[in-house]
């Protein structure tokens, strides 16, 4: 007689926001296999009543509730602003609750550790929801670098940018606001694994122009990561700048340019060169990053295995980012501590899902004007 299949692991998606709704929720269909939807967690109500006929069968809570909430579900997904994520996380551990927390995982290291010893005292599972981990046109990038086919990879130089709404939760500094928080973070995580190293020093400037909006804010920042073998990796980033999502990678025989790099609304896309010519590119069609992650979790609480990217990946980014923002402060390079737990990338976890139809969000705006 066949084995019973586990259980669906059961989900309460913990703020409402633009991510949630508009990536987050249409993701469970996609991983519905192993994983259901079953309730919101959310302080506006009206919103609730809307989503709640939108997803029949989700149960509904204010964030007053959340202890109740925690008691019916298996796992959360922290969709909430930064400077909450180290509560809500601690929260559901105590619970027993698993959690899948967006990044960055929270504004300052020490709340990390926080996060992660509470994960480890009560034996639940953490992990932070780095998509790009899971996409085929990232891995096949850093296949293409391990087997070095642009030979040695030497620097790695980004740009990302938007152009943020007035008033957005992440122009706010008690809410976790700040470029690096939002989008440098793509660029410091990419450079660490495409380099396969940590970072041992970091520089960084950042500026404002006076545009109205970025008064509690960095509204752009430029950081230098400096790597073992004298490698370095460079980056822009900006709230209030034209869209754009692109790394290159130089090696001694050829580069890398990846544009879109850090999109999940459209298909990502590289194209190699070498020796001066194009030897190879490749294009994705939109696809579900977020039903990817969300099924790869699920399946490590039924199976038991840690998962990756864990809480020391997430930590490691938001250790980086306090440093650039020291040295941005201070105008000098700031030293970066070796990192505990190096991630090394698993080939399991390429895992591409179709893309979703972008629904119609409810008592929540567009993050970035077009």
């Amino acid at each position: 007689m066949p084995a019973a299949r586990p259980h669906p692991i059961r989900y309460a998606v913990v703020g409402l926001g633009h991510i949630a709704q508009v990536a987050v929720l249409p993701g469970f269909t996609h991983a519905r296999r192993n994983s259901r939807l079953a309730a919101f967690v959310s302080g506006d109500r009206k919103k609730l009543s809307v989503l709640s006929r939108k997803y029949p069968g989700v149960a509904t809570f204010g964030y007053e509730q959340y202890e109740e909430c925690l008691s019916q579900v298996d796992a959360v997904y922290i969709a909430l602003p930064n400077s909450m994520h180290a509560e809500y996380t601690i929260r559901a551990a105590t619970a027993g609750v698993h959690v899948l927390c967006e990044k960055p995982m929270a504004v300052t290291a020490d709340d990390c550790d926080r996060m992660i010893g509470a994960c480890e005292e009560a034996d639940v599972k953490l992990m932070i929801a780095y998509r790009l981990h899971f996409d085929d046109v990232t891995l096949s990038v850093l296949d293409l670098i391990r087997k070095r086919r642009i030979g040695e990879p030497k620097f790695f130089n980004s740009s990302f940018s938007l152009t943020v709404r007035r008033g957005d939760i992440r122009t706010q500094k008690a809410l976790g606001g700040g470029t690096l928080y939002d989008i440098g973070i793509y660029c410091i995580n990419a450079a660490r694994q495409i380099f396969d190293a940590e970072p041992k020093e970091v520089m960084a400037i950042s500026v404002n122009s006076g545009a109205p909006g970025f008064e509690e804010i960095d509204e752009s920042t430029g950081g230098l990561l400096r790597f073992d073998g004298e490698r370095v990796g460079a980056f822009v980033c900006s709230f209030n700048a034209d869209d754009v999502g692109s790394y290159r990678v130089l090696g001694t025989k050829g580069q890398l340019h990846v544009e879109p790099g850090y999109e999940y609304a459209e298909g990502l896309k590289y194209s190699m060169t070498v020796n001066g010519q194009v030897t190879h590119s490749r294009k994705t069609a939109k696809h579900d990053q977020f039903g990817a992650e969300i099924e790869y979790f699920s399946d490590c609480i039924h199976t038991g295995r840690a998962p990756e990217p864990s809480g020391y990946e997430g930590k490691q980014d938001v250790r980086i980012i306090e440093a650039l923002y020291e040295s941005a402060e201070t105008g000098k390079a700031v030293g970066v501590p070796p990192f505990e737990k190096p991630l090394k990338a698993v080939p399991a976890q390429r895992i591409t899902k179709p893309g979703v139809k972008k629904p119609t969000l409810v008592r929540t705006e567009e993050t970035s004007v077009d």
